[in-house]
């Protein structure tokens, strides 16, 4: 008796290991046949935007900006007071921008580590936070890099010049999944709209944007299924930045308010009701 229910048990297990796979191979066709509308922005700039009846589950609306870091640069835009990242870059000249790092939406300051030129904007909050913050953008003479970092980096960090911005997680380094074991679990297995920037093969830059929490329009996505999403696409590296409202995506060559992606703040399937952030991550020509 115990051998039959062990059995099954086995049994049971490799036929739910085997939807797994089918799911992630079915989410892969999914992605590489899907009918990207493709606008160009700009110089060396590309939207590729798709929505999904059905992607990892549920219906996906996807944006992304693919960058050509030759024709451009990189920085880390600080907003004091708190801005709408769309105004911001604007203001700042940027031709495109995506909102940064997590910040207190009471205070207007980033919670994770910041440091400009030498000098320590902020540093990462204990929690949640810190469990997640494992891995940074890091921009040295205008070119963008993805790096691994975790808080005790931020002791002995001595960058004179270009800017580091911690997010998290980290989800891609060299084409291969980074261990999420010590993330915080709700954070990296709720769906979510997501921001995301990625360095693919080829070397160009990815700025992502996905919606979420539209029910029957797009429901959002998970940690796990936006690393495999940013494989599928090329991916060498990848990083998770603040999602949820933050989620924006700008480019100044879109037109009305430059929003390219779906907003949830204001429960419209738009691109009204843009949050106020603390930093963005633009591109300058």
């Amino acid at each position: 008796m115990n051998f039959h229910k062990a059995t099954l048990i086995l049994l049971l297990m490799l036929c739910n290991a085997f939807v797994a796979l089918a799911q992630t191979a079915a989410d892969s066709l999914v992605i590489v046949t899907a009918n990207w509308n493709t606008t160009p922005m700009g110089k060396g700039i590309l939207l590729r935007e798709a929505e999904f009846t059905s992607l990892y589950g549920v219906p996906q609306h996807i944006a992304i900006l693919e960058i050509k870091p030759e024709q451009h640069r990189f920085d880390i835009l600080v907003h004091s007071p708190k801005e709408e990242t769309s105004s911001a870059a604007r203001r700042s000249g940027a031709v495109a921008a995506i909102n940064g790092s997590y910040f207190n939406i009471k205070q207007g300051t980033s919670v994770c580590y910041l440091r400009k030129d030498g000098v320590v904007i902020d540093t990462t909050a204990t929690g949640v936070l810190s469990t997640v913050s494992t891995g940074a953008v890091r921009i040295s003479k205008g070119k963008l890099d993805i790096i691994p970092w975790h808080k005790q980096n931020e002791k002995t960090c001595d960058l004179k010049e270009g800017s580091i911005l911690s997010s998290g997680p980290l989800m891609l380094l060299d084409g291969k999944d980074c261990d999420l074991s010590a993330c915080d679990r709700s954070f990296v297995r709720t769906k979510h709209p997501r921001s995301a920037v990625a360095v693919m093969k080829d070397g160009s830059i990815f700025l992502i944007a996905i919606a979420g929490r539209f029910a029957g329009k797009a429901e959002g996505i998970n940690i796990p299924e936006l690393t495999h999403l940013l494989r599928v696409l090329g991916a060498e590296k990848a990083l998770n930045l603040d999602g949820g409202g933050s989620t924006t995506l700008w480019s100044a060559s879109a037109p009305d308010n430059g929003v390219v992606n779906k907003l949830c703040d204001n429960n419209l399937y738009d691109n009204k009701g843009e949050r106020k952030v603390a930093n963005s991550l633009c591109v300058y020509e």
